[in-house]
């Protein structure tokens, strides 16, 4: 019997301090699994304020403080986050744009001949996107500002502008018309450049008319590009018949 209880003995020991040792590490594992869960939160709180912020009122007024009042949180935590103010603003540019870009593009998507270009040009240049900035493309907010008083911000819009000049030659029509990319860079340019336009003669029957004639000019562009390339093709077809 004592032979039993040393065998048995050191056994149940061994077990029950596995089941301790067990329940120490997954309470440490949930703990930090919490902490970086209210990390992300937080994380995404602030980005949230601050585009609001970038939306209505453009760089300066995304100020830190502002920001983190609409986060419902203290200056204090900020730096847990971002290094700096620019580095915010540009985690802001990159999410917002990128999220405006990929609504646009998933919704032209799949959509024949020019119609896909034209999608993109009639949502963006639109008087419900004109009216509700809070909710768009944050970059007509912005361009002006970073063209003179933020140049450190530049290199994020040069990026966020040629992702969706990218996205805008993927929607071409086959055959892709010639100076696909040319094209695609125009229409960008011609989408935020209108738009800015509309938001800051809103009110008037001019913001209107500049949007549609934005929408115009694009389409009569794309769709003489299409052509175009249409019957180059068709030409090389019958030289090669």
């Amino acid at each position: 019997m004592i032979t039993m209880y040393w065998t048995i003995a050191p056994t149940r020991r061994i077990g029950r301090l596995t089941i301790h040792i067990t329940i120490i590490i997954f309470a440490r594992v949930n703990a930090m699994t919490a902490k970086a869960e209210q990390r992300r939160r937080t994380h995404e709180s602030i980005l949230a304020s601050a585009a609001r912020l970038l939306r209505a009122s453009g760089i300066p007024g995304a100020r830190i403080a502002e920001v983190m009042h609409g986060a419902g949180l203290t200056v204090g935590g900020f730096y847990a986050h971002f290094a700096s103010k620019e580095a915010l603003i540009d985690a802001t540019l990159r999410r917002t744009a990128g999220e405006v870009r990929a609504q646009l593009l998933a919704e032209a998507h799949g959509l024949p001949g020019t119609e896909g270009v034209e999608a993109v040009m009639h949502r963006y240049l639109s008087r419900k996107h004109r009216d509700e900035p809070e909710h768009g493309c944050p970059l007509p907010a912005v361009v002006g500002e970073i063209a003179t008083r933020a140049p450190a911000h530049a290199t994020v819009v040069a990026e966020q502008v040629d992702a969706l000049v990218g996205g805008m030659k993927e929607l071409m029509p086959a055959p892709p018309p010639p100076h696909a990319r040319q094209l695609a860079v125009a229409l960008v340019a011609l989408m935020y450049g209108g738009l800015a336009l509309a938001r800051a003669t809103r009110g008037t029957a001019l913001s209107d008319e500049i949007l549609r004639a934005c929408r115009e000019v694009g389409r009569i562009a794309v769709r003489g590009a299409a052509a175009t390339a249409a019957t180059a093709a068709t030409e090389q077809k019958g030289s090669q018949s």
